[in-house]
């Protein structure tokens, strides 16, 4: 009868800690699939910014160069 129960009992731990594994590498899953989403979504913004940066530097280009070709006329 003892054994019995100690085979239980083990067998009781031994369910237990696969559950909490389980639940751990699932959480630990969705951690990271959320800070994948953040790094992109960082990512896009960063590339965004510095698209308008290029577009404001050509802009600026743009005037330097009429302003170069309009004074030397």
């Amino acid at each position: 009868m003892d054994f019995l129960l100690s085979l239980l009992f083990v067998t009781l731990i031994f369910g237990l800690a696969i559950i909490c594994w389980t639940v751990v590498k699932l959480v630990s899953a969705a951690t990271a699939h959320t800070t994948n989403i953040d790094e992109t979504r960082l990512l896009q913004e960063i590339h965004r910014g510095l698209e308008r940066m290029e577009e404001r530097v050509e802009a600026l280009e743009t005037l330097l160069f009429d302003r170069e070709a309009g004074g030397r006329h």
